[in-house]
């Protein structure tokens, strides 16, 4: 019987040539067409450059004053083919999402639709600035201001805050609109409860606010405990951060009992929406009693999280904080111009409590013309097809890998868009950065790994809803593969990967002790071989 073949056309189990590349090295370090690639120090030299340009005609005095260089600037002079060939074979070393699945969870590297970026370049879009006046980027402001209402359509809630420029960024505006609202009622709450279950830039943005942060646990199912949160509700718990779902990959089945027990202690619920791709088109947080909540554009709508261009992380916000939301803003008026709200006119809007602003200009113009494309393209059915194809991507890695991976919180259920391993069962000795960098060796980036820290060894997986099952099933027989060798204590992976362009680093020794400069090496007497000065 033939063993099934991947993508690639490989039967598992058979040999490839690069399983054999060790025992026929190269003079160059090249192997085929992964070429080996020097630092662009070793290509060129600071003597030299790729570029003539003339001698300056009249006076050449500097005008850089004080702040000319000193002495020369140490940088190699290339050609333009030794430059482009240089960074051509360094992108070729990276993993890319137009590469292959990417599994991080909750991150959602998923595959960014190329219309949006062919709409984000448009002129008038990708060329717009913000000093313009304003008279000369109405279209702009009219893509922020639909953008707006689309976002709180979807979500159910009050008003929206565009500015904030990542899902952190937007945790600290909802947040501020928080303590603005105690504020102007007399109220000086100092506490901010986080679940367990959390993301862990929760407790870093309420510590940011100056409130003090107290946990609450998960219960044995991965979600919050109510009972738990209720018993410590008092006159000083200013508000909940939660992140729903969670980042256990579960949907809190008590948010609406979590928001009336916060209201009646007179506190406020923030929802960390970093997962609303989960939800999205099926529920809206604004009908759970959600009065905050940051939305990542650039993940639920768009471009991969962390590839392709900036974040973005509009507030959505309920009609008790709507009021303390920051400037500036877009209103449409009564003739149907869109005008843009800054302090000198907050007040006719009813905005005259608003805490101030969270940057200087409108926010991430880019990111809202890719999300908005994304709406539109996709309609109402498609946004909560790909919600509903994203949990369906989860769970079936989920029940493909959980007789061979420890599944904390499988038993108790289906996940939402990311399935949560831990690493019970592997042998001793075995850790789940072993498995990890086996995944590399297979063609994969990693999942995330040792978080949430509820789980031992964690193993966080998103494929998001752009991955075909055909891909998936290629990822799901790699983790298997690995996992089985990871149970039965397989050497090997000890010191994986093999077939990258770099071995195995000693992660901890670079990050604590990083050489961030290049020196010239150096020729060890009568060796004819190159020592790097201070290399381990």
């Amino acid at each position: 019987m033939n063993k099934p073949i991947n993508q690639s056309g490989w039967r598992p189990g058979t040999p490839m040539a690069s399983e054999d590349a060790g025992a026929h090295p190269t003079v160059t370090g090249n192997k085929a067409l992964m070429l080996e690639e020097p630092l662009i120090f070793e290509i060129g030299n600071a003597e030299t450059t790729g570029v003539d340009l003339p001698q300056a005609k009249g006076d050449t005095a500097s005008r850089l004053g004080s702040h000319a260089r000193k002495g020369p600037i140490g940088l190699p002079g290339l050609s333009e083919p030794e430059t482009v060939r240089h960074y051509t074979r360094l992108s070729r070393q990276n993993y890319a999402i137009d590469l292959g699945l990417f599994p991080l969870g909750s991150c959602t590297m998923k595959h960014n639709p190329r219309l949006n970026e062919k709409v984000a370049r448009m002129p008038g879009f990708a060329d717009v600035h913000p000093l313009q006046p304003v008279d000369t980027v109405r279209g702009a402001l009219g893509v922020i201001n639909e953008l707006a209402h689309w976002l709180i359509e979807l979500t159910g809630m009050h008003g929206v805050a565009m500015t904030p420029k990542a899902g952190a960024h937007g945790e600290l505006c909802g947040i501020l609109c928080i303590r603005a609202a105690l504020e102007a009622r007399g109220d000086a709450r100092e506490v901010i409860l986080v679940p367990e279950s959390a993301h862990g830039t929760n407790p870093a943005t309420a510590a940011f606010a100056g409130y003090k942060v107290e946990d609450i646990p998960a219960n044995a199912e991965g979600r919050v405990d109510l009972e738990a949160l209720k018993a410590r509700l008092g006159p000083d718990v200013a508000g909940v951060m939660i992140t729903n779902p969670n980042t256990c990959g579960l949907f809190e089945r008590d948010m609406k009992a979590i928001s009336d027990a916060v209201h009646a202690a007179g506190g406020f619920v923030y929802c960390d929406g970093a997962n609303f791709n989960a939800i999205m088109g099926r529920v809206r947080p604004g009908d759970l009693g959600i009065d905050a909540m940051h939305i990542n554009l650039h993940k639920t709508f768009s471009t991969p999280h962390g590839g392709g261009g900036p974040g973005s992380g509009p507030v959505v916000l309920s009609e008790a904080l709507s009021p303390f939301g920051p400037l500036p803003f877009t209103a449409k008026m009564s003739d149907g111009i869109i005008q843009l709200v800054e302090e000198e006119n907050a007040s006719e809007h009813g905005h005259k409590q608003a805490f101030g602003r969270m940057t200087a200009f409108h926010g991430q113009m880019g990111m809202f013309t890719r999300a908005l494309t994304y709406i539109l393209s996709h309609g109402a059915d498609g946004l909560r097809q790909a919600s509903g194809d994203a949990v369906l991507n989860a769970n079936y890695i989920l029940r493909s890998l959980d007789d061979v991976l420890d599944a904390p919180f499988g038993k108790t259920g289906p996940c939402m868009h990311e399935a949560l391993f831990g690493d019970a069962g592997f042998a001793e000795g075995m850790s789940t950065l072993d498995l990890a960098k086996g995944l590399i060796d297979e063609g994969f980036h990693p999942m995330t790994m040792y978080f949430p820290l509820v789980v031992h060894g964690a193993m966080l997986i998103e494929p998001t809803e752009t991955e075909s099952k055909a891909g998936i099933d290629q990822f799901v027989m790699a983790m298997r593969s690995l996992a089985e060798r990871a149970r039965a204590g397989d050497e090997a992976l000890k010191t994986a990967p093999h077939h990258a362009p770099r071995a195995r680093l000693d992660e901890a020794m670079a990050a604590r002790k990083p050489r961030l400069a290049w020196s010239e090496p150096e020729v060890a007497p009568g060796s004819g071989n190159y020592e790097i000065p201070g290399a381990g």
